[in-house]
């Protein structure tokens, strides 16, 4: 034993912090809020050493991240138990994603072990992390450090009390990632929230730009002309941010660019039966613009669903946006042109 490690076990614990495994109707208000808006970039707790219960010096070690929705799901699924939290500082982000970045990582949990005095609160050596946090972790290398054994629980918190019941032995459910619907469509806010904070922006351009004749801007051709446009955006969002995620497994493709394009797709042509954007679709240039912007934007959106999602890691996002982006500029570019030859056309310039 080092003498980093003699001096770290005589070192008396440094508790955060006490808690029990009851949610506060302000913290599910807290929750809804962290799902549905920029709430969740600065919901955190304080790293350190948390009591859950009662523990004593045998109980269990649970680790987590100090992004509190992150400790509250964990918190909550572990009534009746008493077990000790250390809690690592992620930055206020979640387990996979921290774990993939390296702040839930090895150099931080050798660091908040010391930083607690964990060795003096417990008289076993024995940590339990959750199992999407692997990838940031080097069990080898934390146990040579501290003299701590890592072991990687299940892939869901509701699944730990019967993991520890059964002498911290995982069935192959237990392991296994699942991402149904339900998981899917509770991240859809997200994926809503920031490109709607944007729609207003669309809405000023399509208007303005469908708006301008010679004489000046006219409200009734920016709206005869701008109104399917907007319903088009609309149709595009829905499309990238929900549709998507929601048919994720069904809509052909690994590519998520390109499931996203197959929705738009789908989506402007059932938007094209409603009579207003029907009528639109008579003059060709923009009936061009309306299949290339729209699906383009749809699969635009539905790229950035891939950080929230099991289905792909970070060298797929990186090939996709390699690929995707150019285009994506490149149908930007193309359409911009469209636009500019269809007003010089109806100014009767061309």
């Amino acid at each position: 034993m080092s003498i980093q490690q003699q001096a770290a076990e005589a070192a008396p614990p440094r508790i955060t912090g006490r808690v029990t495994a009851r949610i506060s109707h302000k913290e599910r208000w807290q929750h809804f809020r962290c799902r549905t808006s920029a709430f969740r970039e600065h919901y955190t707790v304080a790293p350190g050493l948390y009591a859950l219960g009662a523990p004593d010096a045998n109980a269990d070690v649970l680790v987590s991240a100090n992004y509190k929705l992150s400790f509250d799901t964990l918190r909550q699924e572990l009534e009746g138990l008493n077990v000790w939290i250390l809690v690592l500082d992620t930055r206020g982000i979640n387990i996979w994603c921290a774990a993939g970045k390296g702040t839930f990582g090895t150099g931080e949990l050798v660091r908040r072990i010391a930083a607690t005095g964990l060795h003096g609160a417990v008289n076993h050596r024995r940590l339990m992390l959750p199992q999407l946090g692997a990838p940031g972790v080097s069990a080898s290398e934390v146990r040579r450090r501290t003299g701590f054994k890592v072991s990687f629980g299940p892939v869901r918190a509701a699944d730990i009390p019967t993991y520890m019941r059964a002498g911290y032995k995982k069935t192959p459910a237990m392991s296994r990632v699942r991402f149904g619907i339900a998981d899917r469509l509770i991240l859809t806010p997200m994926e809503l929230n920031p490109v709607l904070k944007k729609y207003p922006w669309f809405v000023a351009g399509a208007l303005v730009l469908l708006g301008l004749q010679r004489q000046g801007i006219m409200f009734s051709s920016a709206w005869s002309d701008g109104f399917p446009f907007l319903l088009l955006g609309l149709v595009a969002v829905a499309a990238g941010a929900f549709v998507t995620p929601a048919l994720l497994p069904y809509i052909p493709s690994r590519s998520f660019g390109v499931k996203g394009w197959i929705a738009g797709l789908f989506m402007v042509l059932m938007a094209s039966l409603i009579p207003a954007v029907s009528s639109l679709e008579q003059n060709t240039i923009l009936r061009i613009v309306i299949f290339l912007v729209f699906p383009v934007a749809s699969s635009y959106i539905a790229l950035q669903f891939t950080g929230s999602t099991t289905f792909t890691g970070m060298s797929g996002v990186k090939k996709e946006l390699r690929i995707g982006i150019p285009l994506y500029v490149i149908a930007a570019v193309v359409s911009a042109v469209l636009l500019l030859i269809f007003k010089l056309t109806e100014w009767g310039l061309l």
